[in-house]
């Protein structure tokens, strides 16, 4: 905890500045990247999909998120966060919105591609950027504070989406058009106010003291320093370090359980026979639990300064969870399970996103953030395609959330054998100059 007064009001006021916007904008991102699972309650109906095909159509989205993660983040570390996230913002609210007008599996699929062109890059850029205003001893609170956002934005947008479904008929449009309508507009107006909101660097913030800027320049210097003096990596060996490749293995193994999970969760509650409001609250119980498990998690990784086995337990509860889950289908029980696989696939990320910092910086740092998150978002083509046609096969979806729960299941294995313990952050400094 910070004890300097200098430490203690610079962290307070950046907390304050940052978290919170960039939460929102988060919040927006996922509500827009997810709302496809509510719309899907009567899209599938009217477009003539089956749950394979719509499983299909909407991974789409991750062809393109994958395939420009790397260059967007890259983007980001030239030019700067606050020029790129709104670009970003923007070009996902306009696709956002053209979701709402497809009129088939094939305008479906094209748009979701697009959908994910635009925002490929904005997670992880907002990952980096934290790490150009935040000491590493903050960053597993800050980046679980973040990513609150998340699981936030399935609770909420739960009721939000289904509250839009039911302005079917509303000046001619269908329900599930509004969900794209409704949730896609906000991106717009959020990517013009980073414009005017967000300060790329430290140097350049106006609102903290010019003591304020020489100690946190200063301190993350010497951060950047004690990373570089062990080895300072090229762009492609950032990508093809062993550690790289572990992390991305982790991420990827969560997101597929995650994702395959939230896209059909609505489904997997129709088949309750919930109404369509009722399956907005109870899919928003799992992801409220979630939320609280993140914030937890990260502020005891930090607390302890240990990630390892914080990555490992959380990766195997979602395994658990997932298990029982599949046991305790076609029962409203099953959201026990469920709850419990959320407070992994959540709590997992404060001690996990720490770690590429641990070992890389700069420009290196940003493509192999970008990497792990682009390679782990390969979950969105398998996890949601896994269990859509596991569900045309067998009619059920007991199987593939056994499924996923071996997915979550090789992250915690591979924690177990990849994950290092990161060297010890430095110690905090106080009153030195800038540079």
């Amino acid at each position: 905890m910070p004890t300097h007064p200098i430490e203690r009001a610079t962290i307070r006021k950046l907390y304050w500045r940052l978290l919170p916007f960039t939460f929102l904008l988060y919040f927006i991102c996922y509500l827009d990247r997810i709302n496809v699972g509510f719309a899907a309650l009567t899209m599938n109906t009217d477009l003539g999909f089956t749950a394979s095909v719509y499983a299909l159509g909407a991974s789409f989205f991750f062809w393109g998120y994958c395939i420009f993660e790397i260059p967007s983040n890259i983007v980001l570390e030239k030019i700067g966060a606050r020029v790129w996230i709104a670009r970003i913002m923007i070009t996902w609210g306009i696709f956002s919105v053209a979701t709402a007008f497809v009129t088939g599996v094939t305008s479906f699929a094209i748009v979701r591609l697009l959908l994910g062109v635009a925002e490929a890059g904005f997670f992880p850029g907002i990952v980096l950027y934290f790490t150009y205003w935040f000491p590493g001893r903050y960053r597993g609170r800050v980046v679980t504070a973040f990513m609150a956002a998340l699981p936030l934005s399935i609770a909420m947008g739960s009721p939000i989406s289904t509250a839009l479904l039911e302005l079917d008929g509303f000046l001619g449009f269908a329900g599930w058009k509004w969900v794209f309508i409704g949730e896609g507009v906000p991106a717009v107006l959020l990517g013009i106010s980073v414009l005017f909101y967000l300060t790329d660097r430290p140097a350049k913030a106006r609102w903290l003291t010019e003591e304020e800027r020489n100690w946190l320049t200063a301190e993350l210097q010497a951060e950047r320093h004690a990373v570089d003096s062990v080895r300072v990596y090229t762009v492609l060996q950032s990508l093809a370090n062993w550690r790289t490749l572990a992390l991305s293995v982790i991420y990827l193994g969560i997101a597929t359980a995650a994702l395959g999970l939230v896209l059909f969760l609505p489904q997997m509650l129709k088949q309750l026979g919930l109404s369509t409001m009722m399956i907005g609250v109870a899919a928003a119980i799992p992801y409220v639990i979630g939320s609280i498990g993140m914030v937890v998690v990260g502020y005891i990784s930090d607390r302890m300064n240990e990630r390892r086995w914080n990555l490992f337990f959380t990766c195997l509860l979602s395994a658990i969870g997932l298990t029982v889950a599949g046991l305790l289908n076609g029962s409203i029980w099953a959201l026990v399970g469920m709850s419990a696989a959320t407070i992994g696939f959540y709590g997992m990320k404060g001690p996990f996103w720490p770690l590429p910092s641990t070992y890389l910086s700069g420009t290196a740092a940003a493509a192999a953030i970008a990497a792990i998150n682009s390679l782990g978002n390969l979950g969105g083509l398998i996890g949601p395609n896994m269990v859509g046609w596991i569900k045309d096969s067998t009619g059920s979806f007991e199987a593939g959330l056994y499924g996923l729960a071996g997915w979550a299941l090789l992250s915690a294995v591979v924690t177990l054998i990849a994950v290092r313990e990161p060297r010890k952050q430095v110690a905090p400094s106080f009153g030195l100059p800038a540079g």
